[in-house]
């Protein structure tokens, strides 16, 4: 049992849309991870996900709308519905994830930006 700096853990890593785990609690997950530009659309289909925005602007677009996230602030997709994360005009944003361990990175969807594990840093 020990802090952890999140801002130094970000300060570890500059790889975009590569989650890196800093903690376990119960059978969730917390992960940090930079972005920039538009991940992939997908879902998790018995999953919910927590987002918050450490640095920058989040877009979370969903079929039917878009939220814009603003730093220290959260959101949460629930299972089975689908979304795209994006950076607003380009601009790194950094984000801790909350998420069950089984969550998988892209859901239902297999694409070149997805991690099959997570770095512990």
């Amino acid at each position: 049992m020990h802090p952890i700096n999140i801002k130094e853990k970000f300060s570890k890593f500059d790889k975009k849309w590569h989650p890196h785990q800093i903690a376990v609690v119960d059978d969730m997950q917390i992960l940090l991870a930079k972005i920039k530009g538009e991940f992939v659309w997908h879902k998790h289909q018995e999953q919910d996900e927590l987002f918050f925005v450490q640095k920058g602007v989040l877009e979370m677009h969903f079929r039917d709308k878009i939220e814009i996230v603003k730093e220290g602030e959260i959101i949460v997709v629930p299972k089975g519905v689908e979304h795209c994360p994006k950076s607003q005009t380009d601009q790194e944003v950094h984000l801790l994830l909350f998420e069950k361990l089984d969550t998988k990175h892209t859901g239902n969807v297999v694409h070149e930006k997805t991690q099959n594990s997570y770095p512990k840093i």
